[in-house]
């Protein structure tokens, strides 16, 4: 079975993947091969865990109208 491709995971779901990925390279029991890959799949995962991380700040700043510097409608 064939490992998801990054950018179809959940935030989550990278995040826990990319938590294995450090744990199984701080054993240091997989071979060079393997660690490569893994760094390089580890290096894919956080990329897009910073990605996410930067919509959902995004969203929040036009929420609370932080981003636009317009005052929410809630506020009005």
């Amino acid at each position: 079975m064939s490992e998801p491709k990054v950018e179809d995971l959940t935030f989550e779901q990278a995040m826990a993947e990319l938590e294995q990925v450090v744990a199984k390279l701080e054993r240091g029991d997989v071979a060079l091969e393997q660690s490569i890959t893994l760094y390089e799949r580890g290096a894919a995962l956080k990329k897009h865990c910073e990605t996410q991380l930067g919509r959902a700040e995004e969203k929040i700043a036009q929420i609370t109208g932080e981003g636009s510097g317009a005052t929410p409608a809630s506020y009005e």
